[in-house]
This record gives C-alpha cells, sequence and structure tokens, in this order.
C-alpha cells in the first residue's frame, strides 16, 4: 500500500443519486394568462376607467383610427385656476407645493393639457379659497 500522503482520494460519484427528490421535468413558459385562469374580476387585472372617469373600454370599441379623444381642461377652468392663483399672488411651483403636486401639474392645467380630476379641482377650491368649474361625472 502506498504511503499515506501518496494515497489516492476516492473518485468522486457521477451518478445522480444524491438528488433523489429532484424534479426533472421540462418548464415551458408560454404568452397570456396560465390556462383556466380565466378572466380578471374586479380584485385583479388593471382598470378599465382613467383618472378622468372615462371608461376605457368606450374609448376601444370605436372602430375608427383616428386617435382617442380624451377630454382635457376647459377654457373656463384654465382661466379660473391661473386668475385664482395670481389673485393670492401664489406660482405655479407655490401652488404644487402648497397641494403637495408637481408644478408640472399646474402647468398642464393652465395649458389645457392634462385630463380634469375632479378630486384635485377640489383640493384646488380649498387652497384658493374660491370655486372653480367641474368636470361633469361620466355615466
Amino acid at each position: 500500500s502506498p504511503p499515506p500522503h501518496l494515497a489516492r482520494e476516492p473518485p468522486l460519484q457521477t451518478n445522480m443519486s444524491g438528488f433523489g427528490g429532484q424534479d426533472w421535468e421540462p418548464v415551458v413558459l408560454r404568452k397570456g394568462p396560465a390556462p383556466g385562469s380565466g378572466p380578471q374580476g374586479p380584485k385583479g387585472g388593471t382598470s378599465r376607467m382613467t383618472s378622468a372617469g372615462v371608461d376605457i373600454r368606450h374609448l376601444e370599441d370605436d372602430d375608427s383610427d383616428a386617435p382617442m379623444k380624451l377630454p382635457t381642461a376647459s377654457l373656463d377652468l384654465r382661466i379660473a385656476i391661473a386668475q385664482a392663483r395670481q389673485a393670492k399672488n401664489l406660482s405655479q411651483k407655490e401652488l404644487g407645493a402648497k397641494l403637495m403636486i408637481p408644478a408640472k401639474t399646474i402647468q398642464d392645467y393652465e395649458a389645457g393639457k392634462a385630463i380634469p380630476n375632479n378630486g384635485l379641482i377640489a383640493k384646488m377650491e380649498r387652497a384658493l379659497g374660491c370655486k372653480l368649474p367641474r368636470v361633469p361625472k361620466a355615466k
């Protein structure tokens, strides 16, 4: 027998007997929902309403290729916000900070680019101390 420092190590095990409970079935990835999951109810999936309360499904039903037209701030609302803000000697940045929203949102409302949100309009009314024109509720 060879001396202990020259003794050979036992060969490594090449079989997978050490992985007795391992699952070697292939995993198949598919696009789309899992089979049998069915449509998502109100507790899952995405919201079907925009922040302005417009139902997206009604907008999607339109078969024309024309771009979607979402409601934007009316001229009355734009002017009322700007006048009330200036009467309080507030900049757009200061009003935004007071409402804890970005100044860009105030800019968008005054430029007519924002989709009006009655909740935010109510916050502006309280901060500015005046009534502002509201958006009619979607049916």
